[in-house]
């Protein structure tokens, strides 16, 4: 389970970037068309900042410390923090569905990562987990 971990964990960190790339490029595409989706308008949003950091740097980071918790066996540390990435995962998925009424084609690839990871590291620490003494 923790290859499997790491190699979501390095697709979302490409994922991330691909978004971080979009927060820097001009904003490109249109803000108003008939496709509810537009990576550019999202990533340009005042939501694609948090205290100055750009929202994808922040996922870069996430992801990179979960790849490094999973592979130096850190179980606990792994899930627990992975269910934090799903948290403020869907804390943004809200704000696009609800305040931007736009989607970002990367925020929802990295849902579905983060989401996948969750259910592996709870998985993998289920499965490591000693017998319960009675």
């Amino acid at each position: 389970m923790r290859f499997s971990l790491l190699v979501l964990v390095v697709a979302g960190i490409l994922i991330s970037s691909l978004a971080l790339a979009r927060h820097y490029e001009p904003d490109i595409e249109p803000t108003v068309s008939a496709s509810p989706w537009n990576s550019s308008a999202v990533n340009h949003s005042p939501y694609s900042i948090a205290d100055g950091v750009p929202v994808a740097a922040i996922g870069i980071a996430g992801y990179a410390l979960l790849g490094l918790l999973a592979f130096y066996h850190r179980r606990e540390l792994t899930a627990v923090g992975s269910l934090f990435g799903l948290g403020y995962a869907l804390y943004l998925t809200n704000i696009e569905a609800h305040i931007l009424e736009m989607w970002c084609v990367y925020c929802v690839v990295s849902l579905v990562l983060i989401t996948v990871i969750v259910f592996l590291a709870f998985g993998d620490l289920l499965t490591h987990r000693g017998p319960v003494n009675s």
